[in-house]
């Protein structure tokens, strides 16, 4: 497609989007689900003050209450896959809406379980579990809330504070409508005046535009409307951040961060030892930039060359030829994986890849227990879109497996481990290519994907934790707060991290904190740069053909939460306590860069 045509949602080939009739068969099946949920959900209250009773009345609400779990998580899904690809119809935001408040409900009826439990006690819990074999599935769940009861509050205070989510996360959803819909980019421009038109779906392509023209026009036009609109979207962090810190509050944690890592116990130097790290290696991307720029030929390098082609030959990377590349590089984890991989990406159509007004931004993998993994990105036919394709795979596998192997009550996964599944893929995907695909400008093009991959996850989200650190802390210490006060701080940390080597435009670097729905969600861009690490050690172990490597690690992509994240990594291979991933994945860093500089020095 070219950069300038951008279709409307109802324009988009069906081949290319994904199969929400595999949830729900049409819009009216879903709205009788939606409608039937409130009676299911009142099942659940007679349960109250109950639960004490004996084992097998504990056992029969909770098979309820996963019952109706599972029915409404599929009312979410749908209704939220279908605002995410277009922003502008007000009948899917309106279906997203609803399905958040029923949400809501549900868990402000259930949040008397955990109370409950905790009033009952572990070690009446534990001989129920060992004399009742239906209650000993939910042995290890009653395990990790034993560690977390100090901060489970009374039926009361949970109650609320489910009912409080459903107005929390009107914030992140103003978000999405502002930046997906009503903010307008405008258009960028070539050297001989030809327009196009700036959508979140096609900005990544513009941005990596051969014309120089085209890329500095994009960059600056879609960094002036998140400026135009900077207070607003201030206000919506703040509230974001307040939200995040009010949660910690209720429930005693001493902040926001303690909070975030506290349910998958984290320890906080997981978090402060990756910013050391990535602090220690800066000059490691002072170096990079030197070379773009003494490559480019460019007396000034300003951010938006650091995507710059440097060759004028593009590969051309088709859908069908990133699936078939994908699955060649993932056959060292055997046939089924390759095998349910490839299905999913093609015939179970698990993928939507168009690119259409109105579109979210970024990629994403979703879905729930019962449903397949929903992937939505904009696919722009290079080695880019193909390298966002394997990560969003790699997520997607990970959902697979977990699901098939654990039961619901374990039948998630923690982000923390979800980023090095889905940089896993990429990794696997980057060898194997390198290997294979022997033309200078293709290996040319996979080492600037490579880069630009790392450049997201080991300089953007790394750079933005520091950021969200400092904004968490500041609230929390009762600071002064506005859209100047995170503006100047942002571009402080992005300054430092472009050293002198790249030219600075103090506002539109400023606000790239505006950019990034990630920031709704408390500490989770630090666990992009944590994920790379333990995904390339990973990947190491399976490259090497290292005994046993393949199957600790789909043991590892099936354990759901049935393990606190740090342990099931060190089961497959790599121990994120330390620092030594980070390192190692710092050097493999300086390799591609080394490389990088070999292979321009020979041309």
């Amino acid at each position: 497609m070219e950069a300038n045509q951008v279709l409307k949602r109802a324009e988009v080939p069906v081949e290319q989007t994904w199969n929400l009739e595999a949830i729900f068969p049409s819009v009216e099946a879903w709205e009788k689900a939606l409608n039937g949920i409130e009676a299911e959900i009142a099942q659940i209250v007679p349960f109250r003050n109950t639960l004490s009773q004996n084992s097998q009345q504990l056992f029969t609400c909770l098979k309820v209450t996963e019952r109706v779990s599972r029915e409404m998580e599929k009312i979410f899904l749908y209704a939220n896959l279908g605002s995410a690809v277009d922003n502008s119809d007000q009948a899917s935001q309106a279906r997203a809406v609803q399905a958040r408040g029923k949400y809501a409900r549900l868990h402000a009826t259930i949040a008397f379980i955990e109370p409950e439990l905790i009033a009952i006690g572990f070690p009446t819990l534990k001989e129920w579990c060992q004399h009742n074999k239906d209650l000993e599935l939910y042995k290890t769940y009653f395990e990790q809330l034993e560690r977390k009861q100090s901060k489970v509050r009374s039926f009361e205070v949970e109650n609320v504070l489910a009912m409080a989510s459903e107005p929390m996360s009107t914030v992140v959803q103003t978000y999405n409508s502002l930046t997906n819909v009503d903010i307008k980019f405008g258009v960028a421009t070539d050297e001989k005046g030809q327009t196009y038109p700036i959508e979140q779906g096609n900005f990544g392509a513009l941005i990596s535009h051969e014309d120089r023209s085209v890329r500095k026009t994009a960059w600056e036009n879609y960094n002036d409307a998140f400026l135009k609109n900077k207070n607003t979207l201030a206000g919506l962090q703040i509230a974001g951040l307040q939200k995040d810190i009010f949660v910690a509050n209720v429930r005693g944690f001493k902040n926001s961060l303690e909070a975030s890592l506290f349910p998958n116990n984290i320890p906080e130097e997981v978090f402060h030892n990756l910013i050391s790290v990535f602090r220690k290696h800066l000059p490691t991307w002072h170096k990079y930039w030197r070379i773009r720029k003494q490559w480019l030929g460019l007396d000034e390098f300003q951010e938006y060359d650091i995507k710059a082609p440097l060759t004028d030959q593009k590969p051309v990377v088709s859908y069908n030829q990133a699936v078939d590349w994908i699955t060649e590089g993932m056959k060292p984890l055997g046939e089924k994986y390759v095998g349910i991989l490839h299905n999913g990406a093609t015939t179970d159509r698990w993928v939507d890849w168009a690119v259409n007004q109105g579109k979210r931004q970024g990629a994403f993998s979703s879905g729930v227990y019962d449903t397949s993994p929903f992937i939505m990105m904009s696919y722009n036919n290079d080695v880019f879109s193909l390298s966002t394709l394997a990560h969003e795979l790699g997520h997607s596998i990970h959902s697979y497996y977990t699901k098939q192997t654990q039961p619901y009550i374990h039948g998630r996964y923690a982000l923390f481990v979800a980023e090095v599944a889905s940089n896993f893929n990429q990794a696997m995907v980057r060898d194997y290519l390198l290997r294979t695909q022997t033309d200078p400008v293709f290996q040319l093009a996979l080492i600037e994907e490579a880069m630009s991959n790392f450049h997201r996850y080991f300089f953007i989200m790394p750079t933005l934790a520091q950021w969200e650190l400092d904004m968490h802390q500041r609230l929390e210490q009762g600071k002064a707060m506005n859209a100047k006060v995170m503006i100047d701080r942002c571009a402080e940390l992005f300054h430092e991290g472009y050293g002198d080597e790249v030219a600075f435009d103090h506002e539109r670097v400023g606000i790239t904190w505006s950019q990034f729905g990630h920031m709704y969600m408390n500490y989770y861009v630090y666990q992009y740069a944590t994920g790379i690490s333990g995904a390339h050690a990973l990947a190491e172990n399976i490259l090497a053909s290292q005994p046993g490597a393949v199957d600790r690690y789909l043991t590892f992509l099936s354990a759901g939460n049935s393990v606190y994240p740090l342990d099931a990594l060190q089961a497959a291979g790599v121990d994120l306590t330390s620092s030594e991933p980070v390192e190692k994945a710092f050097n493999y860093l300086g390799s591609i860069v080394d490389r990088l500089e070999k292979v321009l020095a020979e041309k």
